[in-house]
């Protein structure tokens, strides 16, 4: 078994087509369902954020399980899967476990170094082990990009660019408004994770006061007390009284995982012409994918909206090179000693079948030594018996102890392998736990097949291709 990877993200799409595949806390179960529906894929996992979906699947059959990965896409966002294929990107077996850690050290999101990504792969985890669809592999992969991703946070200063997201949209917002947010009132629209972190954003920025709102209103009054517990005033609107949040606002921060517009024009304009609103300047961070605002409101005097693509231009978002490249090494070794243990984990179980096979031989042939010298006493037949196992013992050391240690090298797979030929030690008994999973290491079999073309789009073989050859991810 090895780990399939395939993913769309703000580096290879753009924002109407992350909304269109963009996966909700409702849609995460149904989808994961499907997968595991397919005899392909026995483990699944997805990574859903807002400006991510990665689905990793542990597979069987690479090109079979591409397939039916991609048709479940397409079927979820109403895109052709040859359309999807202009925007995928692809990764196998070693590949996909350094794109995980790299994801988790913050490398690739669109603030590079934030925070965020940590608690979302966290999430995907939980989501995936609730429906028993994390199995050992993903298990340990995805335990070891979370340990990956808090040793980079902790050790670089990767995150000194900004926390996530919401720090670079509010510093937007608080340039448009004049410079600060002091003393201003925002409203924030949407109580999960990101609603959360825009409050605490908010609290640090001074702001004067936070009016919240969200479809279920206990979170929301949650949220507000948080603030309130912070020193900053803050009270709960209803969801269908956004007119009058936004009304108040200087500054509002909406991230709702909603399907189609929340902010609507018709709430803007109702917005805008409340008494007492004046000629203030009003500044929306619209976080959501897909889109939480009309496209529409943009267009209203006044009013700038900071979506998820003008974000993605925003030459804040990256972190210093020295911090990167500080990240990236971590994140070679963890992917070295993960590789290493996975290794290990696997020639384990031929290592085990050796010995068993050999207990077997000399169990068989001391019965039938019994046989021929049936006047041994119990003294010699014992000492017979433990001569003949510590020859057995001593012959298999040498190369059980090496067979383990070259495992852990690129390729060490081969070595099992020669073990297995040469004892016949085959599926069977006994031996069938002497079976290792796809080599880790055997990234470039996918793509060399003639095949592949039957179910990748040759956009995302060549990008494939090219990762391995230059040793990125």
């Amino acid at each position: 078994m090895s780990v399939l990877l395939v993913g769309i993200s703000h580096r290879s799409a753009p924002v109407p087509v992350l909304e269109k595949v963009a996966v909700t806390d409702t849609d995460r179960p149904k989808l994961t369902d499907k997968m595991l529906a397919s005899d392909k894929i026995s483990e699944a996992m997805i990574v859903s954020t807002c400006n991510r979906v990665e689905i990793y699947a542990v597979v069987d059959a690479f090109h079979g399980a591409l397939a039916a990965v991609s048709e479940l896409l397409a079927e979820h966002s109403g895109l052709p899967v040859t359309e999807l294929h202009k925007h995928a990107y692809v990764r196998y077996s070693e590949a996909a476990a350094e794109h995980l850690f790299s994801v988790a050290s913050g490398l690739d999101s669109m603030v590079v170094g934030e925070q965020q990504i940590l608690g979302q792969i966290r999430t995907a985890y939980a989501a995936a082990d609730a429906q028993q669809a994390a199995g050992r592999t993903l298990h340990e992969l995805a335990q070891q990009a979370l340990r990956v991703g808090k040793r980079v946070h902790s050790e670089t200063g990767i995150d000194a660019a900004g926390a996530s997201v919401v720090s670079v949209a509010l510093d937007k917002a608080s340039n448009f408004l004049g410079g600060a947010l002091k003393g201003r009132t925002a409203a924030v629209i949407g109580a999960g994770a990101m609603g959360g972190l825009a409050v605490a954003h908010l609290v640090r920025a001074e702001v004067g006061s936070i009016v919240v709102a969200n479809r279920t209103r206990d979170r929301a009054e949650r949220l507000a007390e948080t603030a309130q517990a912070a020193g900053v005033d803050a009270e709960v609107v209803g969801f269908d009284d956004l007119a009058t949040a936004l009304s108040r606002a200087d500054v509002a921060v909406t991230c709702t995982g909603a399907v189609g517009a929340v902010v609507t024009l018709a709430d803007a304009h109702r917005a805008l012409a409340q008494p007492g609103r004046g000629e203030r300047p009003l500044a929306i961070c619209d976080l959501g994918l897909p889109r939480d605002v009309d496209t529409a409101v943009a267009g209203l005097p006044g009013v700038q909206v900071f979506d998820m693509e003008s974000l993605q231009r925003d030459p804040s978002a990256g972190a210093a090179a020295t911090d990167a490249e500080a990240a990236r090494t971590i994140v070679a070794a963890e992917l070295s000693q993960y590789l290493t243990a996975q290794r290990l984990a696997e020639v384990t179980p031929t290592v085990t079948a050796l010995r068993q096979r050999a207990a077997e031989v000399v169990e068989g042939e001391l019965m039938r030594l019994e046989s021929r010298l049936p006047d041994l006493d119990d003294g010699q037949r014992g000492e017979v018996a433990r001569t003949v196992r510590r020859v057995v013992d001593k012959l298999l050391h040498a190369p059980t102890v090496r067979v383990k240690q070259l495992a852990s090298t690129p390729g060490g797979d081969q070595y099992a392998e020669a073990l297995r030929e040469l004892f016949e030690l085959r599926p069977g008994s006994v031996e069938a736990v002497a079976t290792p999973t796809k080599d880790l290491n055997s990234l470039t079999d996918p793509t060399l097949s003639g095949d592949l073309s039957a179910a990748l789009d040759p956009a995302v073989t060549t990008e494939l291709q090219a990762s391995r050859k230059d040793g990125t991810a």
